[in-house]
């Protein structure tokens, strides 16, 4: 039988690295605690580490250094078959010689499991997701979306409390991609096991996750919830890597309890919320989202005079490209109602903010 999670089933890295040559950490000094039926991300570029640390967790990959715990015990030296976790890869990879059914039964079989219990847990597996009527085909009479259920089937089947996805949807179109994103979504709900997910897709890492770890160089840059991810970045890396941001570059000119003044590079001066911008005389990147951009209105200090470049119509809004301050990519989301503003391009408007909505950064 394999390992199962012990003890309070959390899974903790602990100042953990990795160097492939000696030299270059591709993981440096983590330091994460997953609790037990958490839906945790790791997001991020190619290179940034995420996956590496998912290999490390299951075991295909060592640590060079530092501690992977398992329900409050090292799991370095254990084997990956022993650690009783399930795995789903971007490939699927499913034995393309044997039905659905002997695929699901083969991780049993290796556990050296009673022919009663494997049928059974095989048939409970694919009824949890929805693919009893497939056991006797082979994964060639399968569509990718299909295959995709029978690999997190497989996955579930030794009731594993830990599942790891390593971009898990990549190989779906984006329609089937939504949709399996709520389907895993809902069996994590349903069976309470906990998720550590790997994905560059940051829509996908912000539609299924309890909390999303932000991994750029090697480093968590970021760990929160999606909501928190978006709204409040805490540095110019997670605000331009996860949804849509306009940047405009300054120099702190003075910092007053939560407030900046901020003098940028167009010279016109304006307030936003010192978050992450270090001391007066600093350059700083202001962060400000597409969708808390309000077109035309009075002018305030925290308005600008734009000139529209770009209108693409989206149905539900229009997605306006303008230059404000010298920036030609500043987006703005306008909302497709009835009373919305008409632009045109060439034409200058003035586009405002909440100081509150702009957020001071590093540079």
């Amino acid at each position: 039988m394999a390992a199962t999670i012990s003890g309070d089933g959390s899974v903790v890295f602990d100042r953990v690295q990795k160097s492939y040559d000696g030299e270059i950490l591709v993981v440096k000094d983590l330091n994460l605690r997953i609790e037990k039926g958490e839906f945790v991300t790791m997001l991020g570029p190619s290179g940034s580490g995420k996956s590496t640390c998912l290999m490390m967790l299951a075991g295909f990959e060592t640590a060079t250094h530092g501690d992977i715990l398992l329900g409050g015990r090292p799991i370095n030296n254990i084997p990956p078959h022993k650690r009783g976790i399930g795995m789903v890869f971007q490939n699927y990879a499913l034995f393309p010689h044997m039905t659905v059914g002997e695929n699901l039964s083969f991780p049993l079989e290796v556990r050296k499991m009673g022919k009663d219990e494997r049928e059974a847990k095989v048939k409970r597996a694919l009824d949890m997701v929805q693919m009893i009527d497939f056991i006797d085909r082979r994964p060639a009479q399968l569509s990718g979306g299909q295959q995709q259920r029978i690999a997190l089937a497989r996955a579930l089947v030794f009731d594993a409390e830990l599942v790891l996805m390593d971009e898990p949807l990549g190989a779906l179109d984006k329609q089937l991609r939504e949709h399996m994103q709520y389907e895993i979504k809902h069996i994590h709900e349903n069976l309470g096991i906990t998720v550590v997910y790997v994905t560059h897709d940051q829509s996908e890492a912000l539609t299924m996750s309890d909390r999303v770890a932000v991994f750029d160089d090697g480093i968590i840059q970021q760990l929160s919830t999606p909501s928190v991810l978006y709204e409040k970045p805490e540095n110019a890396f997670v605000a331009q890597f996860i949804g849509e941001n306009n940047t405009l570059m300054g120099t702190v000119q003075s910092v007053k309890g939560k407030m900046a003044t901020v003098k940028l590079d167009s010279g016109a001066v304006m307030d936003a919320l010192a978050v992450n911008c270090g001391e007066s005389g600093s350059r700083t990147t202001l962060s400000i989202r597409p969708e808390r951009v309000t077109v035309g209105g009075k002018a305030t200090k925290s308005s600008a005079d734009a000139k529209v470049l770009e209108l693409i119509y989206l149905g539900d809004h229009i997605r306006c490209r303008m230059n404000v301050h010298g920036n030609d990519d500043f987006i703005v989301k306008v909302p497709n109602a009835a009373d919305h503003t008409h632009l045109q391009v060439g034409e200058t408007t003035t586009v405002s903010w909440g100081k509150e909505d702009c957020r001071a950064l590093d540079a």
